[in-house]
C-alpha cells in the first residue's frame, strides 16, 4: 500500500513538473538552439502600410511606397526602418504585449527566426491584385510568401512542430484602404465600371480567398482592423478643398458593414476559425475629433508633409514634392504623415486591439486569441493528469492489497 501510494505521488510530481516547465525544445532557426514554451504564440502579419515593417525596402519600387528616409523612424528607432510612422507601428505593440520581439519584415535578408512570426505586409498593397500593380506586394503574393516561409520552417524544426506553431499563431491583417483610395486619387474609371456594392464585394471577396488560403495552410486565429475614416485623411482633404471625400466615406462604410458578416460566415464554414475585429473607424474618428481628450494637440493635420493639413505626401523629400514641413513633437499629433498614425496613436489603437472591450473589439480581442492557447495547454495538462490518476487508481483497485483491505 505504501509503495503504491509512493508511486502515485512520484507520477503526480513528474506530471506537475512537466506542466510547470511546459517547454518544447526546438531546433535552430538560423540561431543557436532555442526552446519554445508550450504556450508560445507566433504572429504573422499581412496587409498594407499600416502594418508594413519595411518589406518595400527590398523590392523594386519607388519612394511613393517606401518610408526608408528621415524623419520616418525618428522617435523610437532613431533611423528609418521602412515603417510609415515616426516610431513603432501597431503590430510592434501587439508583439510587445504578447511578449514577443518586434517582428521584422519577411524580406529582411538577416531575418530567419520564423518561430516568432513574420511580417509580410507591403505599403500600398490592396486585397485586389491590380491595386498599385508592379509597385507593391499584393495580398495574394503575401500569402505565397507565407507558404514559402512555412516550407522553410518545416525544414528547420520539422513538419509536426511547424504544424503546431502555425495552428497556434495569430494572423493579423490590415488591408483594403488602398483599394478605395488608389482609384480615386488616380482619377481612375474603375469606380464607373462597378456599383459601390459590387466593388466592395470584389475587395472583400479577394480578402476572403486569402483568409481561406491561410486557413488551408493551418491558420486558425485571425485578427483584423476595419477601415479608418479614409475620406477624412489629410491626404484626401488636401485635394478636396479641406472637406472629407464623401464618396470614399460611403465605400468605407459599406466595407466595414460587410466585413463582420463575412467573418461570421467563415466561422461557421471553417474548422477552428476564430477571429477578432477592431473598430478602427470609430477609434480613429474619436481621436481625430477629440484629440485633447486623448492627450494629443492636433487631430486633423499631419506632423510631416506640406500644404494644407500637411496633406501633400512629401514627408522625407524623396517623392514628387521635395519640400516638406516637420512638426516639433510627433506625439502631439494623431497623424505622422498624410495618412499614417504617429507612434503614440498606434499605441492607442494597439491597446484597443489587444485588450479592448466588446464596444471596440469583438467577438474576441487579440489577447483572448493569444491566451486561448494557454487555456488549451492547461486543459491538456489537466486531462493528462486525470488520465494518469485514473489509470493508477484502476491498477491499484485490481491489486491484491486493495482486495484484502476491502475484505478486512
Amino acid at each position: 500500500m505504501n509503495m503504491m501510494m509512493s508511486s502515485r505521488i512520484r507520477i503526480c510530481f513528474l506530471v506537475f513538473m512537466c506542466a510547470s516547465l511546459s517547454i518544447i525544445p526546438t531546433p535552430s532557426l538560423g540561431h543557436s538552439h532555442i526552446c519554445l514554451p508550450n504556450d508560445h504564440v507566433a504572429q504573422f502579419i499581412f496587409g498594407d502600410s499600416l502594418f508594413d515593417a519595411g518589406n518595400n525596402n527590398y523590392i523594386n519600387t519607388t519612394y511613393q511606397y517606401r518610408a526608408n528616409v528621415y524623419p520616418y523612424g525618428e522617435t523610437f528607432f532613431n533611423y528609418p526602418t521602412g515603417r510609415f510612422s515616426d516610431g513603432r507601428i501597431i503590430p510592434d505593440f501587439i508583439a510587445e504585449f504578447a511578449k514577443l520581439p518586434l517582428i521584422p519584415a519577411y524580406l529582411h535578408p538577416g531575418y530567419k527566426r520564423y518561430a516568432d512570426g513574420a511580417n509580410f505586409a507591403s505599403a500600398g498593397a490592396g486585397a485586389l491584385v491590380g491595386t498599385h500593380l508592379g509597385s507593391v506586394i499584393d495580398l495574394h503574393t503575401q500569402l505565397s510568401n507565407f507558404k514559402r516561409m512555412k516550407t522553410l520552417l518545416k525544414k528547420e524544426i520539422g513538419e509536426a512542430e511547424a504544424k503546431t506553431l502555425v495552428s497556434r499563431a495569430v494572423y493579423i491583417t490590415s488591408v483594403g484602404s488602398n483599394d478605395y483610395i488608389a482609384p480615386y486619387t488616380a482619377n481612375s474609371s474603375l469606380f464607373q465600371s462597378y456599383s459601390p456594392e459590387e466593388y466592395v464585394d470584389m475587395v472583400i471577396g479577394n480578402l476572403t480567398t486569402v483568409i481561406k488560403g491561410i486557413h488551408k495552410e493551418g491558420g486558425r486565429k485571425f485578427a483584423f482592423v476595419n477601415l479608418a475614416p479614409l475620406g477624412c485623411l489629410p491626404l484626401l482633404k488636401v485635394i478636396n478643398a479641406g472637406e472629407c471625400v464623401d464618396k470614399i466615406t460611403a465605400l468605407v462604410k459599406l466595407h466595414n458593414k460587410a466585413l463582420p458578416h463575412v467573418l461570421q460566415e467563415l466561422e461557421s464554414q471553417l474548422k477552428g476559425f476564430k477571429y477578432s475585429i477592431t473598430d478602427f473607424y470609430s477609434i480613429v474618428s474619436e481621436i481625430m475629433n477629440n484629440p485633447i481628450k486623448y492627450g494629443f494637440k492636433e487631430g486633423q493635420a499631419a506632423c510631416c508633409g506640406s500644404g494644407p493639413y500637411r496633406g501633400v505626401n512629401s514627408c522625407g523629400g524623396k517623392r514628387s514634392v521635395k519640400v516638406y514641413e516637420l512638426c516639433e513633437k510627433a506625439s502631439d499629433y494623431v497623424f505622422f504623415d498624410t495618412g499614417h498614425p504617429t507612434e503614440r496613436a498606434n499605441l492607442l489603437i494597439a491597446k484597443s486591439m489587444w485588450s479592448g472591450n466588446l464596444s471596440v473589439t469583438w467577438p474576441y480581442n487579440v489577447k483572448a486569441l493569444v491566451e486561448q492557447r494557454v487555456f488549451e495547454v492547461e486543459l491538456k495538462i489537466m486531462e493528462t493528469m486525470q488520465g494518469l490518476m485514473q489509470s493508477t487508481c484502476d491498477e491499484f483497485s485490481k491489486s491484491p492489497t486493495f482486495k484484502m483491505e476491502l475484505e478486512g
